[in-house]
Order: C-alpha cells, then sequence, then structure tokens
C-alpha cells in the first residue's frame, strides 16, 4: 500500500519534470500523512499542480470519515465507491519517495524511504473525487492512490505496493480510457526504484524536515539482500 508520501523538489523542477504551473502556495514536505493535502495533476486540467485530499470520499460519505487513501487495482472498477472516479478521473499523484515499514525480529516495524534515483519526482497513478457535504459547505476534492502486487524490492516491505508510472506512460494515464489504465496498473521495475532505512522519526506526521530522509547508520542501508 501507500500510507505515507512525500514532494519536496524545488518548485522550477517541479514545473519543468511535468510540463505545469506550480501554484505559488507549493512547499515542500518529507513527511504527508493520510487526510493531508497531495499535490496532483488531473486529466481535467493537466497544465497545472492542484492540491487534493488524500482520502476518497464518495458522495455518501460523512463528512467525519477520513475517506480510502488506497484502492486495489484489481478491485477499482468494481466497488461503488471507486467506480464513478475510475471511469473518468484519472490523476498523477506526485512523489519524491514514499515510505514502507518492514516488520523485524526486534523492535517492530522499521521505515523505509522509497524512491527513483535521478528523477527530482516521479507520479502514482490515482482517481479523484469531489465530496459535497450535505449541509452546502465548501465541496472537498479527494484523491486515492492505486496499488498492485509489489515488486521485488518492495515485497519484503508489504504484500502491496503504489502504482509507479513511468515517466512516458504519464499521459497516458490522464489520457486512456479504463481499459488502457488497466493495462498500466502493475508492479513497477524493481531496477529502477531503490529503498533504504531511516529513523522512525518519520512515524510522527508532525516531524517534517530534511532530517526525515536521511539514511539510518543503524540499519544496512538498502535492500539489496532481500532482492
Amino acid at each position: 500500500m501507500c500510507g505515507r508520501t512525500s514532494l519536496f523538489a524545488p518548485a522550477p523542477d517541479l514545473a519543468d519534470r511535468f510540463d505545469v504551473a506550480v501554484p505559488d502556495t507549493y512547499r515542500p514536505r518529507y513527511n504527508i500523512a493520510p487526510t493531508e493535502s497531495v499535490e496532483v495533476i488531473t486529466g481535467d486540467d493537466p497544465d497545472s499542480i492542484q492540491r487534493f485530499h488524500w482520502g476518497l470520499r464518495p458522495s455518501w460519505a460523512d463528512a467525519g470519515e477520513g475517506g480510502h487513501i488506497n484502492a486495489r487495482a484489481e478491485t477499482v472498477a468494481e466497488k461503488p465507491a471507486f467506480a464513478d472516479a475510475w471511469e473518468s478521473r484519472p490523476c498523477l499523484v506526485l512523489s519524491s519517495g514514499f515510505y514502507e515499514w518492514k516488520d523485524v525480529e526486534r523492535g517492530g516495524k522499521r521505515p523505509y524511504r522509497v524512491y527513483r534515483e535521478g528523477d527530482v519526482a516521479f507520479a502514482m497513478a490515482g482517481v479523484h473525487e469531489r465530496w459535497e457535504p450535505d449541509d452546502g459547505g465548501d465541496p472537498l476534492d479527494t484523491v486515492t492512490i492505486l496499488t498492485t502486487e509489489p515488486n521485488d524490492l518492495i515485497e519484503p516491505l508489504h504484500h502491496r505496493m503504489a502504482v509507479v508510472l513511468p515517466a512516458d506512460e504519464e499521459d497516458q494515464w490522464l489520457t486512456g480510457g479504463p481499459e488502457e489504465r488497466a493495462d498500466l496498473c502493475r508492479p513497477y521495475p524493481d531496477d529502477d526504484l531503490d529503498a533504504y532505512p531511516i529513523s522512525t522519526a518519520v512515524n510522527d506526521p508532525s516531524n517534517d524536515s530534511p532530517g526525515i530522509i536521511e539514511p539510518d547508520e543503524t540499519e544496512q542501508s538498502g535492500l539489496g539482500e532481500f532482492v
């Protein structure tokens, strides 16, 4: 799954990487948790970055619900909560790297940062939904990240992984129909991603600083021994 992410590329680099306008409100963040906002590019507005609530709320959801942070790619078209969004509202969820936690024999779970070396940011596959409260209040644009089977890099960390899109398939995700997008929901090549252990400071979402992504020297850096 994907339950914590980051986006800290400088605004000019994001603009160049995705050929979009970056809003003045953008700021780098190293520890983005569910129910916070995430930067997205939608098929309806592919020339700009927007910020949506991370946690898709279907129209019938209660105001207090955080929403669905992930949707399984294998069943997204069938689930009532996602079916409408899947049909016509794809988006890219931008990331500088996401975090997963590995079960270890001692000390509970060990956090790892998963990233793509040499790229200022990458895109995860998402779908979005506008939720409107019954009391007539302001609508909320919400988003979920699709997940698929893990590749060899992620499998030791979690039994699911975010659908990470190759750069040359990002436009296809935004413009293609449901069948085209379904073909893109596959494990990302593990030789184009890397991972290393980080401090448990990431466990607290209020910790949001560059120190979050520093390797934890008390644990072997990388997952080479598992793949």
